[in-house]
């Protein structure tokens, strides 16, 4: 009985003892690990595929307007300049328009320029002729219709003849009121009710001179941006619309060029902006094209860039990543290059941690 209890005893402290030499050795192995990681992860570099690209990638320039080209004014290569005319539509109707709006505009300019000045004094003279005329007629119908009347009172004349000649004077009178109100019309100044009304018809004239010269200034199709044409999909005689998708040209800044890579998820924790990089292509050799990092995408997607490699496995995840190269290296845009990020080194502060 005292012999087993010797054994179990025995077997309890080697367990023991063991245990403290496995905890030991994981502890050591633990601190190696820790500091060693930052050595590890950030010595080398980060090898992607990528693709250059320019500063502004590839815009479609097209007309805002339907219609047939009459002319496109550049060749694949050209350099443009912001606003320069690319292409133009036949615009015979916009011009027309145009016209029409103008003789409209000049014409209510008239007729506020007219309100405002009222009427000339030939007319003002004509008016007055037109009163004194009225006058005239009226005081020669009043004395007629007061004969009459006298004259039917003394039974001389019928009573019908001198109701017909009162009605005669009544009209003269008429016709004198008229005339004086035209007088006043043409003698006094513009109303303020007729001035807004010239006026409101002047700025909706100047409106729609302003919308038909828009319309032919469509008809001109301009460059967006400085940069250089990539490629001419139309021509004159063609027929371009808005409904459908139907570009005249294409055209980037290539005033800096960019790099767009494809970093595999395995690599992401060693990527930072500000990272130096350099792309070579097989078309150059061993020529290293320099930049850095200027932006890390936020999330994982698919590849972009195939290299045709039969291997190539395209289900894998990538960070899209982009690197800007230094000023003065030229690359055709579209190129497939490989791309290599430089991991930094630590700095002191991770050199000293344990």
């Amino acid at each position: 009985m005292k012999r087993s209890n010797y054994v179990l005893a025995a077997a309890a402290a080697l367990f023991l003892l063991s245990t403290v030499q496995f905890l030991r050795g994981r502890g050591h192995a633990v601190k190696a690990a820790t500091a060693t990681a930052p050595a590890f992860l950030n010595q080398g570099s980060i090898t992607a595929p990528g693709r250059v690209e320019a500063l502004s990638e590839e815009i479609r320039v097209s007309s805002e307007l339907g219609g047939r080209l009459r002319s496109v004014l550049v060749e694949e290569g050209d350099r443009v300049q912001k606003g320069q005319i690319l292409a133009q539509l036949e615009n015979e109707d916009y011009l027309a328009r145009v016209g029409s709006a103008e003789a409209t505009l000049s014409e209510r300019r008239a007729e506020l320029l007219r309100t405002v000045n009222g009427a000339r004094s030939e007319e003002r003279r004509a008016a007055e002729a037109s009163v004194e005329a009225a006058k005239a007629v009226l005081e020669n119908a009043r004395k007629e219709a007061e004969r009459r009347r006298k004259l039917a009172d003394r039974d001389m004349i019928s009573r019908d003849e001198a109701e017909r000649y009162e009605r005669v004077y009544q009209v003269a009178r008429a016709e004198y009121d008229h005339a004086s109100e035209e007088f006043s019309l043409v003698d006094g100044e513009a109303r303020e009710e007729d001035r807004r009304r010239a006026e409101a018809a002047v700025a909706a004239a100047q409106a729609q001179l302003a919308e038909a010269r828009a319309y032919l200034q469509k008809t001109y199709v301009r460059a967006p941006i400085d940069g250089v044409i990539l490629r001419k999909l139309r021509h004159a005689g063609e027929s371009v619309s808005t409904q459908f998708d139907s570009p005249i040209v294409t055209l980037a800044d290539d005033s800096v060029l960019r790099v767009r890579l494809d970093v595999d998820e395995t690599d992401v924790a060693g990527l930072c902006v500000g990272q130096p990089a350099f792309v070579t292509a097989e078309a150059y050799g061993a020529k290293k094209f320099t930049g850095r990092v200027i932006r890390v995408g936020r999330i994982l997607g698919r590849k972009n860039v195939r290299t045709d490699e039969p291997s190539e496995r395209v289900d894998t995840k990538i960070l899209e990543t982009l690197v800007e190269l230094d000023p003065g290296q030229s690359l055709p845009l579209g190129l497939r290059v490989d791309s290599y990020v430089e991991i930094r080194r630590p700095g002191p502060e991770s050199a000293r941690n344990p």
